[in-house]
């Protein structure tokens, strides 16, 4: 075999995966039992013991979630798999954004009681607008109330039209014992202490896996060319002929393959591995990557020009960390890369495989791989490191707009330096976090996704730092909304201070934007016959972005407005693109204060999960929140679900006011849901700091 053969049959068996799914649905344990099973960890860690190789943050163990993405690494069935734990709270989706937008397919878990959940539905369409292909494995079948067609039935209603279940467990809730391959079928039994047995299907479930097995055959040959001639002809499907049409299926996105199992345990973990290997794609099955700008190609090949993607920063005792999706070439210790957006170039000083917060030193990494590199110093997330000889710049993962500001300030003004360092490494590590001084106060604003996404910032800063902080009270992101503009508005911008002067002439018309448009401003030109060059109509819709920063009732960005230039004037020697510019910002402030706007809040989608007992009391409390009840259902065991759109000013404190009103025993979840109107009295309370 040449050494080329050999790098891509060693590409061929990477699988690059991340484990996606709803707060406490086990991902965790999930990936926790992959560890151990792969014989990578040699003790079972547990999310309730603070034990886990992934949560190994302090605040992950004390809060008992995930909030930071882990990646780890581990080897089944001669391949190897780079595994990402991603966070499950809808705070901390960028990290699944950023971890999605480097990874060839998913694990995504369900709760055999839950189903879906909101956040499973919210991240399984991050991964469809990525294009990452999915397996789905539903977990905890050992609970009461658990059941696998229920789950599978939810997933259709709610994520995907085939669902095709490859499993049927044997026994239910606390007496579920295994499952029977519907594939290969087969019996697979662990007992209570995870050892895994291998069978013949039981007598009594005999009628059931042949019903079973022809109705997977059926939906199989249905969506499936190659599968349909075979049934066509022989009436049923060879296993091989099932694993590799569920292969292609998977991978297309056409179908998607769901397991069942107890992460918790030890069951069903064996054929989840297999799954992965089987159905999901190596970085050799996925398109090449292209440039942001669509002009050049790469493909996994160790022999094409580097380029890696930097999908994540952060501080470790060894050094900054910058973790590398490699994309093409071969990278190798010592290698001095170009960082195609800013021009730089940084050196490798050494190349880590990653295990969490442990790390295994490698004199080199192929295409395909995701690895840590020690070396970088000024490589942002999002960063293209590529061969200096010949340059590509990737497309950055897009990292989401901040919705909650706090005010940040040190407790002792002599900590003042230590706490600003301390936020722009934050800040570095996490782009959706955003530092900023106010201009009328001075105070130190930091803006996230979310309130418990700010309050573990700061607490981080707190404990890395040894920085005492004070926070202010958290305030949510408002827009102003165009209701009303105005036609023919006409500024001229014109000064004179000696030497060249600046005139610019323009004439607006500004109206409310289409509300199915895309972007939330457009822009356009009717002038003719050259009364505006076209370099100065490119400044003058520069200059209206410009001006869209700051709107007139709070200073908020404006949002849903189209500017058409429809006139304009240049002098011979006064004109230039700044001066159209800046005629253009101070223009369309002043039609914008001329027309009439609104403000908007974020709303926030809420799903509650509370005892019945306690209905009345939690939907009380949410109609005293402004929220629009969208529906009520029946929930697991003796609880209620209510789905309600809720401002998101109004859920500041709502985790304490919850438990409280259900004595601990009432949940919630919530996503972005948009932004609507804003009534005047709660404005005031939740505007954002300018």
């Amino acid at each position: 075999m040449t050494a080329a053969t050999a790098a891509t049959a060693a590409i061929a068996a990477v699988r690059n995966l991340g484990i996606l799914a709803h707060v406490d649905a086990g991902k965790t344990t999930v990936t926790e039992r992959i560890l151990y099973l792969t014989g990578t960890t040699h003790k079972r860690g547990e999310v309730h013991n603070g034990t886990t190789v992934t949560d190994f943050d302090p605040q992950e163990r004390d809060r008992g979630i995930t909030i930071f993405a882990a990646a780890v690494s581990c080897a089944w069935a001669g391949h190897r798999i780079n595994l990402i734990d991603t966070p499950g709270h809808v705070d901390f989706a960028d990290e699944v954004e950023r971890s999605l937008r480097v990874l060839d397919g998913a694990v995504a878990v369900f709760d055999a009681v839950a189903g879906v959940e909101p956040q499973s539905e919210a991240v399984w369409r991050q991964a469809e607008r990525h294009g990452v292909p999915r397996i789905a494995f539903v977990n905890k079948l050992d609970r009461a109330g658990a059941d696998l067609d229920t789950a599978v039935a939810s997933i259709r209603e709610r994520l995907h039209p085939h669902p095709l279940a490859v499993h049927l467990p044997i026994g239910t809730e606390d007496a579920f014992t295994g499952v029977v391959d519907l594939v290969r079928l087969r019996a697979l039994t662990w007992d209570d202490d995870g050892t895994a047995a291998e069978g013949p299907v039981p007598d009594h479930l005999a009628a059931e896996t042949a019903a079973r097995r022809r109705t997977l055959e059926e939906a199989v040959a249905e969506l499936n060319p190659q599968a349909l001639e075979e049934f066509c002809a022989h009436d049923t499907l060879t296993p091989d002929t099932l694993t590799t049409a569920l292969r292609d299926l998977t991978r297309t996105g056409e179908a998607v393959v769901v397991l069942a199992g107890s992460a918790y345990r030890n069951r069903g973990i064996e054929p989840l591995l297999d799954a992965a290997v089987a159905y999901l794609p190596s970085p050799l099955d996925t398109p090449p990557v292209t440039a942001a700008d669509h002009t050049q190609q790469r493909h996994p090949d160790p022999e094409q020009p580097l380029a890696a993607l930097a999908f994540k920063v952060t501080a470790a005792p060894t050094g900054r960390l910058t973790y590398l999706r490699l994309y093409a070439g071969t990278l190798r210790k010592g290698d001095t890369l170009l960082d195609a957006a800013t021009g730089r170039t940084e050196r490798i000083a050494r190349i880590l495989r990653v295990q969490a917060d442990r790390h295994t030193e490698t004199d080199h990494a192929l295409a395909g791989d995701i690895v840590a590199v020690i070396g970088p110093k000024n490589a942002r997330v999002g960063a293209t490191l590529c061969d200096v000889d010949h340059p590509i710049l990737l497309e950055a993962p897009v990292s989401a707009e901040p919705v909650v500001t706090v005010a940040v300030e040190a407790r002792r003004a002599a900590d003042t330096d230590k706490l600003t360092a301390a936020l722009a490494r934050l800040t570095d590590e996490d782009p959706s976090l955003r530092l900023a001084t106010d201009p009328e106060t001075g105070q130190r604003t930091l803006s996230g996704l979310g309130e418990l996404h700010l309050e573990v910032a700061v607490e981080k800063v707190r404990r890395d730092a040894g920085v005492e902080a004070v926070v202010g009270r958290p305030q949510v992101a408002l827009r102003e909304a165009l209701v009303e503009g105005v036609t023919g508005f006409t500024h001229r911008h014109a000064k004179q201070d000696g030497g060249s002067g600046q005139f610019a002439h323009i004439v607006l018309d500004v109206h409310v934007l289409d509300a199915q448009a895309a972007d939330t401003f457009a822009f356009a030109s009717t002038v003719t016959g050259g009364r505006v060059p076209r370099e100065y109509v490119q400044a003058v819709e520069a200059g209206c972005r410009d001006a869209l920063a700051e709107g007139p009732l709070g200073g908020h960005p404006v949002t849903g407005v189209a500017v058409t230039l429809t006139d304009g004037l240049t002098h011979p020697k006064d004109s230039s693109e700044l001066a159209f510019r800046t005629a253009a910002r101070q223009g369309l402030r002043e039609a914008l204060r001329a027309s009439r706007l609104h403000l908007l809040e974020p709303l926030a989608e809420v799903g509650v999960t509370v005892p019945e007992d306690a209905l009345g009391t939690v939907l009380g409390d949410l109609a005293a929140r402004r929220a629009t009840v969208q529906g009520t259902h029946p929930g697991p065991a003796g609880t209620a679900r209510v789905s309600a759109l809720v401002p998101l000013a109004e859920l500041f404190g709502y985790a304490g006011r919850l438990r409280s009103r259900t004595q601990g025993r009432g949940t919630f979840t919530t996503r972005p849901a948009g932004y609507a109107p804003a009534p005047a009295t709660a404005t005031a309370a939740g505007a954002t700091a300018r």
